[in-house]
């Protein structure tokens, strides 16, 4: 299959000087025939876009989008699927928390009809490697309870940051997508629930980045109100039509 790895990017030097983007390169050349990489810059501050362009250069399957001006990882990540040209789209985060090599735990489900496969840190047979701070983790438990009850039971680990979507679902929910920040992935699986895409999670290798930049308490209170306007945009209808085949590319 032609597959799309899609690498949201904002801010990232400390990555790229770690060879991140040429990590990425050597395993997918090495272990795919078809496919390519797709970094999204989000507005980065620092020389994140000019080093992934230096990087690209000579690498046919190495594409670098941008942003522009910081959007967020949800628009960052919805800029790159709808730039893929793959069969299968994976996003994953560029900080390599969890290791390329884990798509080959995810990858059969989408040959057993799964549209949607999604790696997680909290079901049985995870490894974490590198935990988080006792205080993150306590805050990512209270916000899985909260999307639990409004808006996707039964999926345990919504914000792991390397998931597979089948082009057909892509096409049929990502254009719907309305949060733009730490909410999305919350909002592309209820999307994906709601168009009757199966979702498939699938336990994986994890190791915290300790570099990272996220301000716990500002995306906490973030995510809450991007989980909040899901449930209020399922009620006000807003996401009550669904793309027609007529509208999905193929």
């Amino acid at each position: 299959m032609f597959l799309s790895i899609i690498v949201p990017a904002y801010n990232e030097e400390k990555s790229i000087k770690r060879k991140n983007p040429q990590k990425f390169y050597d395993f997918f050349k090495k272990h795919f025939k078809h496919f390519e990489l797709v970094f999204v810059d989000d507005g980065s501050k620092d020389q994140t876009y000019n080093l992934l362009k230096e990087f690209a250069k000579g690498k046919k399957e190495v594409c670098v989008l941008t942003n522009g001006i910081n959007r967020g990882k949800g628009y960052a990540v919805k800029h790159g699927f709808l730039k893929a040209k793959g069969d299968y789209m994976l996003f994953s985060d560029i900080d390599l928390a969890t290791p390329s090599e884990e798509i080959f735990k995810l990858m059969p489900y989408t040959k057993k009809g799964y549209d949607v496969v999604i790696g997680s840190r909290v079901i049985k047979g995870a490894e974490i490697k590198v935990y988080q701070p006792l205080y993150r983790q306590l805050m990512g438990k209270a916000f899985n309870r909260i999307v639990q009850i409004l808006a996707v039971p039964g999926v345990w680990d919504t914000q792991c940051g390397f998931k597979i979507f089948s082009r057909r679902a892509v096409n049929a929910i990502v254009p719907w997508q309305t949060i733009d920040r730490w909410g999305f992935d919350v909002e592309l699986l209820f999307l994906a629930r709601k168009n009757k895409y199966q979702i498939k999670e699938v336990p994986i290798t994890w190791v915290n980045d300790e570099d990272s930049r996220l301000s716990t308490i500002k995306a906490s209170y973030q995510m809450l109100s991007e989980v909040l306007k899901v449930r209020l945009n399922h009620l006000s209808g807003k996401y009550k039509r669904k793309i027609s085949n007529e509208n999905i590319k193929r």
